[in-house]
């Protein structure tokens, strides 16, 4: 990531968590004709090595735009993202690009496999350009998919294609993982799968993880829950005691 600013991080000490990902002072507004938008409101935010953070919030509150941000999807109005010690909010596209590729792992609502593919197919096309990835069936293992790894999409589950894309997402293993509504598309008992394979993901391979959702229970999973209401950070709180998702009911 050469052609990405580099800084010099002066906040952190020994005994802090290191922050993987730091957005300072984030606003995005949109410019809708003769109405402005304000998604993201002097948004300030960490997200620290190896936790698992719910970014909780109702439709139109700013998560995703937040998520699209520091997932260097899109650029902020104003404000500054830090990416270790990279400043991703002064780099060219082809550093975003490249940062996109190799550090950041994303997980969306729906699923974007190709149908023409298998699922081992499908994470194939992704360890073929990451810098050092996993074998693309030990990443389909991983979210319990070993048996499944010829199957095409329309062989498989809604909750079977989420792990699909999962593996996909986790097969470059990326510093962060972004998950933008990963159950919105599932039921209750297969979104709580999808769930069991975030947190396994998150634990076992000590991938920084964020999850958005509007969902109030998935956020006893979390390390701690980032509340955003109206394009601002509301409240930030951790929990002393996760809940496995096996455990959560909605």
């Amino acid at each position: 990531m050469d052609a990405i600013t580099d800084t010099v991080r002066k906040d952190h000490s020994p005994d802090q968590p290191l922050a993987v990902l730091q957005a300072r002072g984030l606003s995005k507004v949109y410019h809708m004709g003769e109405v402005d938008v304000h998604a993201l409101r002097d948004v300030d935010l960490d997200l620290f090595e190896g936790e698992l953070a719910v970014l909780l919030g109702a439709s139109g509150s700013g998560k995703s735009t937040l998520l699209n941000i520091i997932g260097g999807l899109d650029t902020p109005t104003s404000g500054t993202v830090t990416f270790r010690d990279h400043v991703l909010t002064e780099a060219d596209d082809a550093a975003l690009t490249e940062y996109r590729r190799d550090h950041v792992g994303f997980v969306f609502q729906f699923y974007n496999l190709i149908p023409s593919l298998t699922a081992l197919e499908n994470v194939q096309l992704i360890t073929e350009i990451a810098v050092d990835p996993m074998d693309p069936a030990e990443a389909l293992k991983l979210v319990g998919l070993g048996d499944r790894l010829h199957h095409f999409p329309a062989q498989l589950s809604g909750g079977e294609q989420q792990r699909v894309a999962i593996a996909r997402a986790v097969a470059k293993q990326p510093d962060v993982l972004l998950c933008d509504e990963p159950t919105g598309a599932l039921d209750y008992k297969t979104g709580k799968i999808v769930l069991e394979v975030i947190e396994r993901v998150n634990r076992e391979l000590n991938t920084t993880t964020a999850v958005i959702t509007h969902n109030e229970a998935i956020s006893k999973m979390a390390d701690r829950v980032i509340r955003i209401g109206s394009g601002r950070i509301v409240s930030i709180e951790t929990n002393e005691e996760k809940a496995s998702p096996g455990e959560l009911s909605w």
